[in-house]
């Protein structure tokens, strides 16, 4: 469990389109080549400390002739700034298109807060 320390909690979201393959023949919709996207994103404005991010697909477009849908989807290198949205798959799974929606809880800076150099 995550606690923190001040009563400052700040929820940024996003919804991203990580990849539409099937337009131009890309190794997700061929089955063949690279089966992993990352994308980069930055948070509205920085957390405290690193947040805990939750990432869903919101549009997954397959195709489901003959093979059998397969996916793993992580916030990665999570920092107080952003963190990257990685989606995988494998084998003979064919992907069109994918969009990820992600939400980021975290604790906010306060104005109290001050470091010492």
């Amino acid at each position: 469990m995550k606690r923190f320390p001040n009563h400052l909690i700040g929820i940024d979201t996003g919804d991203v389109s990580l990849f539409s393959d099937f337009e131009n023949g890309g190794a997700m919709w061929t089955g063949h080549g690279p089966r992993e996207r990352r994308r980069k994103i930055t948070f509205s404005a920085p957390f405290r400390s690193p947040p805990v991010v939750q990432v869903a697909i919101s549009l997954w477009d397959v195709d489901t002739t003959g093979s059998a849908m397969r996916a793993q989807v992580a916030a990665e290198n999570v920092a107080n700034d952003g963190c990257d949205l990685v989606f995988r798959t494998w084998a003979d799974t064919r992907i069109a298109r994918i969009r990820l929606s992600w939400t980021a809880f975290g604790e906010l800076p306060h104005a109290d807060d001050w470091e010492l150099y």
